[in-house]
């Protein structure tokens, strides 16, 4: 099966199932000489992890990180860093009354068709399962970025079925179960709590930037950073938009506005993103993303089996009623992969550029 390495300087090869002994990834081409522990990259996947509030999956994983190559006394040798997380609350037996069905809007149809074969357990490798690995990898990245340029990942939810979320502050985000930036969450709780009830679903809408950008990452061409990072959002289980900088609301945009206009002080908006002709501009990367509402719900729908005959599918288990609630730091950790990749690439074939010219990092917004 292919297409489960991310990167080229920086690879990131995921493997596992979501029903297996265990889930992980190797990390090719991270620099020598990074002190990095478990520590480092526990953090964040404490925060994707499943089973923390009343509002997502409650499938109880400790997902307890094991660097097992590429450090050692401490530092990053250069070689391939071997991460592994092991599956500890698997529940296979709710998947059996869908072994023979396809779940509406999962990815069941598809990878029958494809393989000839699927692992019905929680969705096998389609699982957002998968995106632990990720995340742990992410973690490596935002460390040596921020080592390197000072970059801070962070990311919110701006929007949860219907219900908009206004920016308050960053400093929200950690105090509640949806990533939100806002103090009071009280009607984020009650949303949820009806649509448990219902056993229905709703998707959501995901803001993440990165701050202390360098100027000059990204080609101008094939390899763009913007289409990157759309490519690098687009293969998180369930994210059917991407948006950089206005996104869809610059169709609406005149020119005059649109356009970034530039002062000795700096940008005087960011429409743009950070990104402009596929290179950072060095101000602030600002990526949203569309989450569909999630495919495994309770509520009976038609579909058909294994043998092309109608039947009504009914999906038990443990599932988030909405998976962006969990989305955040994986979104952040997507970025930060796309940013480490372009950032190697930069050092090995720009290194030697300068310019007279400082870059101008400050924006008005």
């Amino acid at each position: 099966m292919s297409g489960n390495t991310f990167g080229n300087l920086f690879a990131v090869t995921n493997f596992g199932e979501s029903h297996g002994p265990a889930i992980g990834c190797v990390i090719d081409g991270c620099p020598p000489g990074m002190a990095l522990t478990e520590a480092d990259i526990q953090h964040d996947l404490d925060r994707r992890r499943p089973g923390t509030s009343r509002h997502v999956t409650q499938r109880n994983e400790p997902d307890a990180v094991e660097i097992l190559s590429g450090v050692y006394e401490g530092k990053t040798t250069g070689t391939p860093i071997a991460l592994l997380i092991r599956n500890a609350d698997q529940r296979s037996k709710d998947y059996q009354n869908i072994a023979q069905s396809f779940r509406p809007g999962h990815a069941d149809y598809t990878y029958w068709h494809k393989f000839g074969i699927r692992d019905p357990r929680g969705g096998g490798r389609s699982s957002a399962r998968l995106t632990a690995p990720t995340v742990a990898a992410g973690a490596v990245a935002k460390k040596w970025l921020a080592e390197k340029y000072g970059l801070v990942f962070r990311g919110c939810m701006t929007q949860i079925g219907d219900i908009v979320i206004p920016f308050e502050s960053w400093d929200h985000v950690p105090n509640n179960p949806f990533f939100a930036p806002v103090a009071d969450v009280a009607a984020l709780e009650d949303y949820m709590d009806s649509l448990r009830k219902a056993g229905d679903s709703c998707g959501a809408k995901i803001r993440v930037t990165a701050t202390g950008m360098p100027v000059g990452l990204g080609e101008p061409l094939y390899d763009k950073l913007d289409a990157d990072i759309a490519f690098a959002m687009m293969g998180l289980n369930a994210v059917k938009g991407v948006e950089i900088g206005a996104g869809f609301a610059s169709v609406a945009q005149r020119g005059s506005l649109h356009g970034d206009s530039l002062s000795p002080q700096g940008f005087k908006s960011n429409n743009a993103g950070g990104v402009l002709g596929g290179i950072s501009t060095g101000q602030d990367l600002e990526v949203a993303i569309a989450i569909k509402p999630t495919s495994s719900i309770i509520t009976p729908r038609e579909s058909i089996d294994t043998a092309g005959q109608s039947t009504e599918v009914v999906t038990k288990g443990r599932h988030d009623p909405c998976v962006g609630i969990r989305a955040t730091p994986i979104v952040e950790a997507l970025l930060a992969l796309v940013v480490m990749e372009h950032a190697l690439r930069q050092r090995a074939q720009n290194a030697d550029v300068k310019q007279d010219v400082p870059p101008i990092r400050a924006s008005f917004l």
